[in-house]
Order: C-alpha cells, then sequence, then structure tokens
C-alpha cells in the first residue's frame, strides 16, 4: 500500500519533532552541565580569593599587634625614664635642702608621676641623711600648667625654695651666660675689669 503524500509529510514532521525534542533536550542538558561546571569554578575561585583576603587581613592584625606592643613598650620605657628622672630631680632639690620635713609643688598633670618618684625617693634620702624624713607634696597650690614641668621643694616653713623646674633651670643657665651674651652681642669692653 503507497503512501500518500500527506502521510509522508505527516511521517516527517513527526520524525522532525522527535529530532527537535532530543536536541533541546541534549542542549538542556549541556546547559546543566556548564551551570555545574561554572558554579564549582566560581565557588573554588571565590573560596581560594577568600583565603588570600583571611590570610593577607591576619597577616595585617598580627603586624598592627606588633606594632602596638612595641609602642606600648616605648611608653612604658618613657613613663620608667619620666619616673627616674623626676625622682633623680627630686634627691637632687632634697640634697639642697637636707631638711627631715619637705614640701614639694608640682603641676596637677604631673602629680600621678611627682607621687610615684617621692614614693622611690624616699628611702634613699632617708638613707643618705641617716634619719627619718617625711616628703609633703602640696596638692592645693599646684605649679602653673603652662610651664614645661618639674619640682619645687620647700623646706617645713616654706621660707627656702629649690626650684627645679626647666623653666629656673634656663634662668641659670641665662645668668651663667651673660657675660658670653654681653660680649657676643656689644663686643668686649676694654674698660670692665670683671665678666661677671
Amino acid at each position: 500500500m503507497a503512501l500518500s503524500d500527506a502521510d509522508v509529510q505527516k511521517q516527517i514532521k513527526h520524525m522532525m519533532a522527535f529530532i527537535e525534542q532530543e536536541a533541546n533536550e541534549k542542549a538542556e542538558e549541556i546547559d546543566a552541565k556548564a551551570e555545574e561546571e561554572f558554579n564549582i569554578e566560581k565557588g573554588r575561585l571565590v573560596q581560594t580569593q577568600r583565603l588570600k583576603i583571611m590570610e593577607y587581613y591576619e597577616k595585617k592584625e598580627k603586624q598592627i599587634e606588633q606594632q602596638k606592643k612595641i609602642q606600648m613598650s616605648n611608653l612604658m620605657n618613657q613613663a620608667r625614664l619620666k619616673v627616674l628622672k623626676a625622682r633623680d630631680d627630686l634627691i637632687a632639690g632634697f640634697y639642697q635642702l637636707l631638711e627631715a620635713r619637705l614640701i614639694v609643688r608640682c603641676r596637677k598633670q604631673d602629680l600621678p608621676m611627682v607621687k610615684a618618684a617621692v614614693q622611690k625617693s624616699i628611702p634613699i634620702y632617708k638613707n643618705a641623711i641617716k634619719r627619718d624624713a617625711e616628703v609633703h607634696i602640696d596638692q592645693d597650690n599646684f605649679l602653673p600648667e603652662d610651664i614645661a614641668g618639674g619640682v619645687e621643694i620647700y623646706n617645713s616653713d616654706g621660707k627656702i625654695k629649690v626650684s627645679n623646674t626647666l623653666e629656673s633651670r634656663l634662668d641659670l643657665v641665662a645668668q651663667q651666660m651673660m657675660p658670653e651674651i654681653r660680649v657676643a652681642l656689644f663686643g668686649a669692653n676694654a674698660n670692665r675689669k670683671f665678666l661677671d
């Protein structure tokens, strides 16, 4: 029995639909596989970059921590040196008075440092003068806050003062250098017998 043209056309359409369906399924399969591979690769790259970023920030954090430790150590050393310097200044002031009872004045902002220095200075001073000594820090009358620092030490009745501030030291140096400054400014005076 011969097929009519209509039957042939129908079979061809059926075969074309089948081929097209297979092609679509294959294309979807390829797309799905490509998507899966893309996601796997993307995940791998993201994870690699995440690890790199984490490593970078961990390294930075360690560097910052190290810098912080160094800065803290430097600050501690500076504070120690300041206390030692304050203690040495106090002892030098104490020795100039050689009194059993002393009054210390300082700037308000230096009070903690001066307290620490006084605590360390008293035993050394007692040992040097071979008798008991009392050091009182005046917390009613502070030195001006705009000076560079240092202390003033008084005897018990406040009549004798030893000034150990930067300003007083500069004044002393200026007085000592006055003859040299005078010569530098005005030249040597032929009539002057003494240079003080």
